[in-house]
């Protein structure tokens, strides 16, 4: 197993489980629908969008991670493997240098994705 790319799947994970967790605690549960738009003619329904969009990314992060143990269980990287993997350690990078930017450094998540984007780089190089 590839302790590198393992380490980069935990992360991706316990990022997802807090992005969900926190996510709902700090902000989609803080929503007022006198604060959002009527879509559809409702504010609900904007609210349900945007409840199932912030847990879709969690989701989608947890499909990653999913990516990331397949990839360490292999015994040797082959090209397509560690391309698939140098793919996702620059999308965490860029999400990274993103969020840095975008919060000024306010927010933690740039740390975790850069941690996920060098486990992973490490991992696959």
């Amino acid at each position: 197993m590839n302790a590198f790319l393992l380490t980069a799947a935990g992360l991706t994970i316990f990022g997802g489980v807090l992005h969900s967790l926190l996510g709902e605690r700090l902000i989609l549960g803080r929503l007022s629908a006198d604060a959002l738009p009527a879509v559809l003619d409702s504010t609900d329904f904007t609210k349900r969008v945007l409840r199932l969009m912030w847990h879709a990314i969690s989701i989608a992060w947890w499909g990653i991670a999913a990516v990331l143990i397949v990839l360490a269980s292999l015994a040797d990287l082959d090209l397509t493997a560690t391309r698939i993997a140098t793919i996702i350690a620059l999308t965490f990078l860029a999400s990274s240098v993103y969020s840095l930017i975008q919060t000024r450094g306010k927010h933690f998540s740039w740390g975790l994705f850069l941690a996920i984007a060098v486990t992973t780089w490490l991992g696959s190089h």
